[in-house]
């Protein structure tokens, strides 16, 4: 079935671009009579008719978190929207791409919550914005959920939930110098115990662009064992060095650390417009 129908009376008809801000990638030749937009940063279309069209949204990914005993908890992979039959309206319709959360510094004797992602938008279609990795205790909500941090006390802890069918919770945690991995868009972060740190869940795959790429991957927890991020550009955890960032334009969620490094920031979240 052809993804936009022909228009009959009173149906709605393809919408048409005349023209672009904030330089997106244009693609004529991937799919047979569609024009593709790609926004990696943050402008607009000019719709001359109204009409339907293609949406995918990527939330930027949230920072892991950072805890001085060894542990920090995986930001959450950005949320991510996907729309067959979107309507756009006519004249000037604006494009906001999601930064990545920031990353917090470490000193001795810390710990410090990840930033969330920005949300990325087509008009009225949103996506969220990745959580933050905690630095301890519960983890946070967002597009997909953030890793749990230790608690101290040797309790379990849950991680955060992912909002609006978006993405997936983040991993909890039990005991002391373990994280949770941060939640994908497709799967939930992993749990961490035993001083391990778990895996972010896996991003989502979508073949808009005519290849099959996975967005939304949520970042790796850190402890003695730390996390690996999760497939869709989640950044690993560590807690020897800098953590893995997420990856720009996948929406991946920041690693999560410990001691005097950083943790890691989110990766950019992405905008795909489809024409024809």
């Amino acid at each position: 079935m052809p993804l936009f129908t022909p228009v009959s009376a009173g149906g709605i008809g393809k919408a048409t671009v005349t023209s672009t801000t904030g330089s997106p990638t244009v693609n004529n030749n991937a799919r047979a009579g569609k024009t593709i937009y790609e926004f990696n940063t943050s402008g607009s279309l000019t719709v001359g008719t109204a009409g339907n069209a293609e949406l995918l949204l990527v939330g930027g990914g949230g920072s892991g978190g950072i805890w001085s005993q060894g542990a920090g908890g995986g930001g959450g992979g950005g949320g991510v929207v996907s729309v067959s039959e979107a309507i756009l309206p006519s004249g000037e319709v604006t494009v906001t791409v999601g930064a990545g959360g920031a990353a917090g510094n470490g000193s001795n004797n810390f710990n410090r919550d990840g930033s969330n992602g920005g949300a990325s938008a087509v008009g009225r279609y949103v996506a969220l914005g990745g959580a933050a990795g905690s630095g301890s205790g519960r983890g946070f909500a967002g597009g997909s959920g953030g890793g749990a941090g230790p608690s101290g006390n040797n309790v379990s802890l849950s991680g955060g939930s992912g909002l609006l069918s978006q993405g997936s919770s983040g991993g909890g945690v039990t005991g002391n110098s373990s994280s949770g991995g941060g939640g994908g868009a497709s799967s939930s972060g992993n749990s961490g115990s035993n001083n391990s740190g778990g895996s972010g869940g896996d991003g989502i795959v979508s073949n808009i662009t005519g290849t099959s790429v996975t967005y939304g991957g949520g970042g790796g927890g850190c402890g003695a064992s730390a996390g690996n991020g999760g497939n869709g550009g989640g950044g690993a955890g560590s807690n020897t060095s800098t953590p893995t960032s997420g990856t720009n334009g996948l929406g991946g969620g920041g690693g999560g650390g410990s001691t005097n490094n950083a943790g890691s920031t989110g990766g950019n979240g992405r905008v795909i417009v489809v024409i024809g």
